[in-house]
């Protein structure tokens, strides 16, 4: 028996022109290791602003009931030439009630119960996922639930990939944001040291508050003296960045090289030999990536996404890194939201303008129903 209700699609045609809206749709009944939820709250994380908004041009977008029609610029459109006329769903995850199952028994002891799930088209009243993938919430709310997985499940794969590399300490670059927070509650749990960079005398004080001990604020006058003395102190030659653009992990490894030469006790004119790496996670900032000269020869920069880690580490550790978070789903991994949208309302020009700023724990979060 099909289901109807509303969902979110966005379309990227050749010319640049970004069409999303919300649309009535039939659902199929599910079929054997499928579920049918419906979906109570959705996340906008920065990875859903990639086919949501990416690029576009919000401020001299058409808006209507349920619709935003924008403009994506050079170079940006060509650079998702594979997209070009592609309707898309959108929202990697979120939470709900299984109202349905296909006829696998794993499917149908979930019906009834909440779950978090991570359907890729979470932005809708239903959706079709994976039981295998649906985590039962049992007394948590949708709303504990609805960031169930990726940042969680980022936060800790940041700790897991470091403890397969033998580092005892990371570097984060936007520590006060609900994933840093995440990280730093992880760090401290794991005996991880971590230095967290932030932009506000605030963020210092929220991370303090969570126990961090090497808070470094960009905006400072002292920042470089503070982040190298917080990164010999911890020895945090191992880090992740989101933003992606312009010249943060460029100025990391110049103070991981300043701080390794400054153990050093002979000269090279090839740097230190110590091993530094970054990993980008994200794109904050849309424009380059600007390296320069200055960190030796002894670097790596490289990109890190979620799901080919959690592959590439099998799902007898994905289950355990799954039920440490459902353990302390509102402890550790708690989320914390600036505003909650229905479908139509999240496609405003008020609301697309500032979630797409993703500014520091300014986070949104969909309820389909409302």
């Amino acid at each position: 028996m099909s289901t109807s209700g509303k969902q979110l699609f966005t379309t990227l045609e050749s010319d640049g022109t970004l069409t999303v809206a919300i649309e009535d749709v039939t659902f199929p009944a599910p079929s054997g290791n499928q579920v049918l939820v419906k979906m109570e709250a959705a996340p906008i994380n920065p990875s859903d602003l990639v086919i949501l908004a990416g690029a576009a041009d919000l401020e001299n977008a058409d808006y209507r009931n349920g619709k935003f029609v924008a403009t994506v610029p050079e170079p940006f459109n060509t650079g998702s030439k594979a997209r070009h006329g592609l309707k898309l769903p959108a929202g990697n995850e979120g939470a709900g009630t299984v109202v349905a199952s296909g006829d696998s028994d794993l499917a149908k002891a979930l019906v009834g119960q909440r779950v978090a799930c991570v359907p890729g088209n979470a932005y809708s009243q239903y959706c079709i996922a994976d039981a295998a993938l649906c985590l039962p919430l049992g007394d948590y709310s949708a709303e504990d639930g609805a960031s169930a997985f990726v940042n969680p499940m980022t936060a800790l794969g940041f700790v897991e990939n470091a403890k397969m590399d033998g580092q005892n300490a990371i570097l984060h670059t936007v520590g006060a944001s609900n994933l840093g927070q995440m990280l730093t509650r992880i760090c401290t749990e794991d005996g991880i040291g971590l230095v967290n960079i932030v932009r506000k005398d605030s963020q210092v004080a929220l991370l303090e508050k969570l126990g961090s001990t090497h808070v470094v604020n960009s905006s400072e006058d002292e920042f470089m003296g503070r982040l190298r003395s917080a990164i010999d102190d911890t020895g945090a030659f191992y880090g992740f960045d989101p933003i992606g653009g312009g010249q943060t992990v460029d100025t990391v490894f110049r103070a991981m090289e300043q701080v390794a030469i400054g153990k050093m006790t002979e000269y090279s004119r090839y740097g230190s030999s110590q091993q530094k790496r970054m990993f980008i996670y994200g794109r904050l900032d849309l424009g380059p990536t600007i390296l320069s000269p200055g960190y030796g020869t002894a670097w790596t920069l490289s990109g890190w996404l979620l799901f080919p880690f959690l592959q590439s580490i099998g799902m007898e550790n994905v289950d355990r890194m799954r039920q440490r978070v459902l353990k302390n789903l509102t402890t550790t991994f708690a989320s914390s939201y600036k505003k909650r949208v229905n479908l139509e309302e999240m496609l405003t020009k008020e609301a697309l303008t500032d979630y797409r700023a993703m500014r520091t724990g300014e986070k949104y979060l969909v309820t389909p129903w409302s």
